[in-house]
């Protein structure tokens, strides 16, 4: 699939925003903030919503009309960001257009950011948000969980803690370039840092060790690309050639393939981590959701 014109303009200019380093944790977290206000205006007839859940605040994003994809009524959102970043504020230009094109209601945390809550904060958080789903009336079957990068990775611990705790899982798990190896042990985490234009492997491994902690970052709740996949709904997974994270997709594609899990890898060429961040300012974002639309039909009523 060709990438279209505004996508290659856009990356050059994501490629000018972050090739700024050396910034503090209060400034990636301004940077995160003031990229996302640039997006373009919101459809009044999607519904935003603020609650919180025992403290921790939520955004419920609901489009006109929203109903189901397949038998999945609800998708629950994990923000990226490396565990350091990210909001609801920050998210939206993704998520808003995430849930117009899918129809369903998306509910998205602000779940716990190191280095002041590290390891296990952001998956306890990520636990209580889906657990708050299943108070509410959703069964597990009507529940898709979702994320970008950290988030991804993030949909992929909570899923091992809720399967070895002997709780039901979601539906599926649908994943933009999960950063799932905080160890870096994929070779494109070397060998695509000339071609990746917004993610620094320099900060990655200063992020992952603010969010591991004390912890050992090969535990696979931290790393999800060493979990054991058994008992895994169906999996998407898209991301770039390009990107840094690359090995992390197609290490948990191999290993929860090798599990007998349900799983469809997208790889795409020419564009960038989390491409779908800028929401409707390019359409490979519309692409991309339309991909997540199609899994989740594909999996029946």
């Amino acid at each position: 699939m060709r990438t279209s014109l505004r996508a290659r303009f856009w990356r050059v200019v994501v490629r000018s925003i972050f090739k700024e380093q050396g910034l503090s944790v209060d400034e990636e977290r301004e940077r995160s903030l003031s990229t996302g206000k640039a997006h373009p205006p919101f459809p009044r007839s999607t519904r935003v919503e603020r609650f919180d859940i025992d403290g921790m605040p939520c955004a419920s994003i609901e489009p006109a009309g929203a109903g189901s994809v397949g038998p999945v009524r609800v998708a629950l959102y994990l923000h990226g960001g490396g565990y350091v970043t990210g909001y609801i504020d920050s998210s939206l230009m993704l998520c808003v257009p995430m849930a117009r094109e899918l129809g369903l209601r998306l509910v998205l945390p602000e779940y716990r950011l190191a280095p002041e809550h590290p390891f296990p904060a952001a998956l306890d958080d990520a636990l209580k948000a889906y657990r708050r789903l299943l108070s509410d009336g959703y069964s597990p079957g009507e529940i898709a969980l979702a994320g970008d990068s950290a988030g991804g990775g993030l949909c992929l611990a909570t899923i091992q803690a809720l399967r070895d705790a002997g709780e039901p899982v979601p539906a599926a798990v649908l994943c933009l370039s999960p950063w799932a190896d905080l160890t870096h042990s994929g070779r494109s985490h070397a060998e695509n840092a000339a071609t990746d234009p917004l993610l620094h492997l320099g900060m990655l491994k200063l992020w992952a060790s603010y969010y591991a902690g004390g912890a050992d970052p090969s535990n696979p709740l931290i790393s999800p690309a060493f979990a054991d996949f058994t008992g895994f709904p169906p999996t998407l997974l898209q991301v770039d050639s390009g990107e840094l994270l690359l090995d992390d997709s197609l290490t948990v594609a191999e290993r929860a393939r090798a599990a007998g899990v349900d799983v469809r890898l997208i790889r795409r060429d020419g564009l960038w981590h989390v491409w779908p961040a800028l929401g409707d300012l390019i359409p490979e974002s519309r692409q991309a959701f339309a991909a997540m639309k199609a899994f989740l039909s594909s999996l029946g009523g």
